[in-house]
């Protein structure tokens, strides 16, 4: 659906520059950006996925991966084509960097698709929220109307205007922060790192829910060096926020070997040494997905694949000391 896009100048020529994201695209007419949906159309810039969702599906909060939202709920989840990444490694390609079938379903509906399958809420998610800027936000408007929660599962690469006049809408979340590294990023990602840090820094000041993941990929981001540099930026910010890391396995255009169980509890360790809550994804039968109070070791949360109970909590509070512990449940 075709829908007059927010954030860009018109310039001469016919011209036009998207400011949504740090992409800063100057599109000549019907000329699309990187992100593939916004593009010039009589000189105006408009987006072609507005309400147009590749996918649908119920799935638990802890697989966006969110462990300290709400635990144990279920929320609707959905995403569309594009991203404003070009990752080397994308695990969802066959959406992010190429276009597939969708279907139309707009604000109205899909906050009354959440409600009949008695959700939280909607995750934006699978490809990059930001780039259904204008849909997430009428929808986002509805949703809080209903009292319903409104989750983003991103890479953080967007503006501050787009991201301050959208975060008093989103409930929860989660931003993969690839690297520390910008040649990183420049590289592997074609994209920018410091963008991503100022989104990070913005959102831990306000009232969202924050949590972080970092794929771990041999070779590439998994020295040890990499990994308290890493945790460094994240600790100064705060040393509660959850950090997930997870297994990489080769796909798209990246044959690296596959992340070693080894090579994830390192990573661990290291950041154990300054944050609260961490955690290992992407594995099965890891000893690190269990959520422990950070006072006194008393078992919250655990968790067994995606099946997970509430064993210490008394709403946010350590049911054994009484510790405020962050996390949001009701």
């Amino acid at each position: 659906m075709i829908h007059e896009a927010a954030f860009y100048e018109q310039c001469d020529n016919g011209k036009v520059v998207c400011h949504l994201c740090p992409a800063e695209c100057l599109l000549t007419e019907n000329k699309a950006g990187i992100c593939s949906n916004r593009y010039n159309k009589n000189g105006k810039l408009v987006t072609s996925n507005y309400g147009e969702v590749v996918t649908l599906a119920v799935d638990p909060i802890e697989k966006k991966p969110l462990y300290h939202f709400y635990p144990t709920s279920n929320i609707l989840s959905t995403g569309a084509n594009g991203c404003n990444f070009g990752c080397l490694n994308c695990q969802n390609f066959e959406i992010s960097q190429e276009t597939v079938f969708t279907k139309t379903v707009l604000p109205e509906k899909l906050v009354s698709l959440a409600l009949e399958q008695n959700s939280i809420g909607v995750a934006f998610t699978y490809t990059e929220p930001f780039i259904w800027f204008e849909y997430i936000l009428d929808t986002a408007k509805l949703l809080k109307k209903q009292n319903l929660s409104v989750v983003l599962v991103s890479n953080g690469y967007v503006n501050k205007k787009p991201l301050e006049q959208l975060l008093p809408f989103i409930d929860a979340i989660n931003i993969d922060l690839k690297s520390i590294e910008s040649d990183f990023y420049k590289k592997i990602c074609k994209g920018k790192l410091q963008p991503v840090l100022d989104t990070i820094k913005i959102i831990a000041d306000s009232d969202t829910h924050v949590e972080l993941t970092y794929l771990v990929i041999p070779g590439l981001n998994d020295s040890d060096e990499q990994i308290e540099k890493w945790v460094d930026f994240v600790s100064s910010i705060s040393e509660y926020i959850p950090i997930h890391f997870s297994a990489y396995h080769p796909d798209y255009k990246m044959t690296n070997r596959a992340t070693s169980i080894d090579t994830l509890y390192k990573a661990v360790a290291i950041a154990r040494k300054r944050m609260k809550y961490v955690f290992v994804g992407n594995v099965s039968d890891s000893e690190y997905t269990d959520s422990y109070c950070p006072d006194c070791s008393n078992l919250l949360i655990r968790r067994k694949g995606y099946h997970t109970e509430i064993i210490g909590l008394d709403a946010s509070h350590c049911m054994k000391c009484g510790f405020h512990t962050k996390i949001v449940h009701s």
